[in-house]
């Protein structure tokens, strides 16, 4: 290993041990969270369309006050008459979304698939990461005729992840959405982009207001942004105006 790479690494491990009880005590609070979580579902008896929703804490609605905050409860104040089945689970990468979906055994009108984060977070390797994409993609298409790909934003702009680890985390981001983009465009699926650079990131610009208390998962007025961007480059219809 070169010099450089040395100091480097030994800065990164030097930054790790002085935020280690900052980020040990959000990582209690991003558990507490989750236990709390529950995935927002609704089953009217004639629905208009059937929507599946699978992915990762960001289906769940972990952050948010309540359920109906999520995407999936903002989804249902927009549609009503839409079945919604939730299948999202707290600390999925989308290995473990493929697996939800060959659970799955029904048809519907509509895949959301809300994932990516946690393979950013625990370093999934590109490759791979790529064949459980592409995998993912293709098992919602037997699902559904439309398929809807919202990876988590720029997960460096989190507070639980303080520089140098953020950087990494932003960089991962990058290569996160470039693989979903790419696999999006050639499978004909919709892709929604929440990355955004930190001058126009409303998550990098008000941390506090779109962070749950964890400082890692979206909050209620996170939710919001993302499913603002969900109708606007998904294809979905806004809330109804109160």
């Amino acid at each position: 290993m070169s010099r450089v790479r040395l100091l480097a690494w030994l800065g990164l491990a030097g930054v790790v041990a002085a935020t280690s009880g900052c980020m040990a005590q959000r990582l209690s609070v991003a558990k507490d969270l989750a236990a709390h979580a529950e995935a927002f579902s609704t089953a009217p008896e004639q629905p208009d369309r059937r929507l599946l929703l699978v992915g990762d804490s960001t289906g769940v609605g972990t952050g948010a006050t309540h359920p109906r905050d999520s995407v999936a409860g903002r989804i249902a104040r927009a549609h009503p008459n839409w079945l919604i089945d939730n299948q999202a689970e707290n600390g999925a990468k989308f290995a473990d979304v493929a697996e939800q979906l060959r659970a799955a055994n029904k048809r519907y009108d509509l895949v959301l698939v809300l994932a990516g984060g946690n393979d950013v977070i625990r370093l999934t390797p590109a490759v791979r990461l790529r064949e459980n994409i592409a995998t993912t993609v293709r098992l919602a298409q037997a699902h559904a005729n439309v398929v809807v790909l919202m990876p988590s934003g720029n997960v460096g702009h989190a507070p639980f992840f303080p520089p140098p680890i953020s950087w990494l985390m932003s960089r991962r981001s990058k290569q996160l959405h470039a693989a979903v983009e790419q696999i999006a465009q050639e499978s004909g699926a919709r892709y929604v982009r929440l990355l955004e650079p930190p001058e126009t990131d409303p998550f990098a610009l008000q941390p506090k207001l779109m962070h749950a208390a964890d400082g890692l998962h979206p909050s209620s007025r996170g939710y919001a942004q993302w499913y603002d961007e969900l109708v606007r480059q998904g294809g979905l219809a806004p809330e109804p105006a109160h």
